[in-house]
């Protein structure tokens, strides 16, 4: 069993804010009350919010941290809304792409989805056998589910504390569940 599961709410969720390389800390564990599969090992990015939503989940489980599995870098964006960006035309241009243009002074949507594929796929290979839970930001999990089953990177979308639950058989991506 391997499961991405996206950390629990920060400051920076709740006003909507791309927060990216900013390293804030959770402000809630109430979206963490649900049911989570069973995890041999847990996969965290580098962040503080992933790194402690994973302690509330799995708190006696070992973990490992990677910070390829960290959240986009939205560069000049960062730390900013909707509200604050709206009227800023690199914003704008960047709408309009749907995305795919690199964010102003950041990071690229395919080469975040690049280096996050790359530590995913290292990790289910190298624990093949064992339940891995990922525990990371909404745009790795969209990353790495828009790499296993196709679709668009936003159809991938989940709220904090939500997930997919993937099943895999001999290296092959069979489907996915919703937590």
């Amino acid at each position: 069993m391997i499961c991405l599961i996206r950390h629990a709410k920060t400051r920076g969720n709740t006003e909507r804010r791309y927060i990216g390389r900013t390293d804030e800390a959770i402000c809630e564990t109430e979206s963490l009350n649900r049911s989570y599969p069973r995890a041999d090992i847990v996969v965290t990015s580098a962040l503080k919010r992933a790194v402690m939503t994973a302690e509330v989940i799995y708190p006696n489980i070992g973990t490992i941290k990677d910070a390829r599995l960290n959240e986009c870098d939205f560069g000049a964006f960062e730390g900013r809304n909707f509200d604050e960006l709206k009227d800023v035309p690199q914003y704008i241009k960047w709408l309009e792409s749907g995305g795919t243009i690199p964010f102003p002074d950041g990071e690229s949507r395919s080469r975040f989805s690049e280096r996050c594929a790359e530590a995913f796929f290292e990790y289910t290979e190298k624990l093949r056998g064992k339940n891995i839970a990922f525990v990371v930001h909404g745009g790795t999990v969209m990353a790495v589910m828009e790499r296993l089953f196709g679709g668009g990177f936003y159809d991938y979308q989940v709220e904090n504390g939500g997930g997919f639950i993937i099943t895999e058989e001999n290296g092959k991506w069979l489907s996915y569940t919703t937590l």
